[in-house]
């Protein structure tokens, strides 16, 4: 059986965390900032979480499990 190729934009997109959680930037921030509050646009600037039922997806994309 050949070897997985992990994805590349997975790869640049996600870091797993020290318990194995997946972090995940995110959407929304980069333009058409204007109409959006400051506490919104505040919070864009943290990190999330992956929902847990598209974790394993997101692992076996970059290589893991």
């Amino acid at each position: 059986m050949p070897k997985a190729k992990t994805r590349s934009a997975v790869k640049k997109r996600f870091k797993v965390t020290g318990s194995g959680k997946v972090k995940r930037n995110k959407a929304f921030k980069s333009h058409i900032m204007t109409k959006k509050s400051n506490k919104r646009k505040r919070n864009f600037r943290k990190s999330g979480l992956v929902h847990s039922g598209q974790e394993r997806t997101v692992k076996r994309m970059m290589g893991l499990a």
